[in-house]
């Protein structure tokens, strides 16, 4: 990939994410930030790497437990909404970094724990960014994170959206990050105890629909594709995404799994 496309794809990427406002749709995820930091064995003494954090919620987590931590993201906008997250917790201490997770500004080994949340799958050349998770990982230190598998939720709402925006041509899809052997092999023999756990979140809502209707409304990617349609799709897609995720409703909540990976760098 060359430079200026890697530039072009990540500029759209910030723009993307800027767009609604995801501390909305994050608050779902607390759980899953708590399974994380729990499975990552974060305490007091560890210094931690919270990769393309978000709107901070395993960076905060982490930081509850006493751990000293480094938060970084490339979009602003979100890190806004992580400084104003951690200030309502009462959580203070965190490094706020923008950054790009294909070029962490940090030394060789720096790190107990590196940890990422639905946040690292995402940037386009994942060799690349799981290459430079490790480098900053001290031999011995715990790398963790967490991924939507492309046979679940997640999954099939991001296929319904592919087929009005598509992918970048080249762009391995973020999905391939929830397939276990695809991540094995990523990993390599950089790890062992390579482990993987399955759980999921609960994302409650009325219907399918109204699940549908709150990501159209707060989801980046989702209003993205939204915009890029025009009116005269915009019921095809949102019909097409509603129908993708009924066979993942039930009792008033989308159950949407993730794959949490776990390991120790060599």
């Amino acid at each position: 990939m060359t430079v200026d496309i890697a530039t072009e794809i990540k500029a759209k990427a910030r723009a993307t994410w800027a767009k609604g406002s995801y501390s909305e749709i994050a608050r779902n995820l607390v759980e899953m930030s708590a399974h994380l930091v729990r499975a990552a064995r974060v305490g007091a003494r560890d210094l931690v790497l919270d990769v393309a954090t978000g709107t901070g919620i395993t960076a905060i987590t982490a930081r509850q437990t006493g751990a000293d931590v480094v938060a970084l993201d490339l979009t602003p906008r979100l890190l806004d909404a992580a400084l104003e997250l951690a200030e309502a917790a009462g959580t203070s201490g965190i490094d706020w970094r923008e950054g790009d997770a294909e070029a962490l500004p940090f030394r060789d080994g720096e790190f107990d724990i590196v940890l990422s949340s639905f946040g690292h799958m995402f940037a386009p050349q994942p060799e690349v960014t799981i290459r430079e998770m490790l480098r900053v990982l001290r031999p011995g230190g715990r790398i963790a994170f967490t991924t939507w598998p492309p046979e679940h939720a997640t999954g099939a709402m991001f296929r319904v959206l592919g087929q009005y925006v598509p992918p970048q041509p080249g762009i391995p899809s973020p999905l391939e990050w929830g397939i276990p052997q695809v991540v094995r092999q990523r990993l390599g023999d950089a790890v062992e105890g390579l482990v993987f756990e399955r759980d999921a979140v609960r994302f409650y809502a009325l219907s399918a629909a109204h699940f549908w209707h709150i990501f159209a409304t707060f989801y980046g990617p989702a209003i993205r594709a939204i915009e890029a349609v025009g009116a005269d799709r915009v019921e095809a897609l949102s019909r097409g995404a509603v129908d993708a995720l009924l066979p993942f409703f039930r009792d008033n909540a989308m159950h949407m799994d993730y794959l949490l990976t776990r390991a120790v760098k060599t």
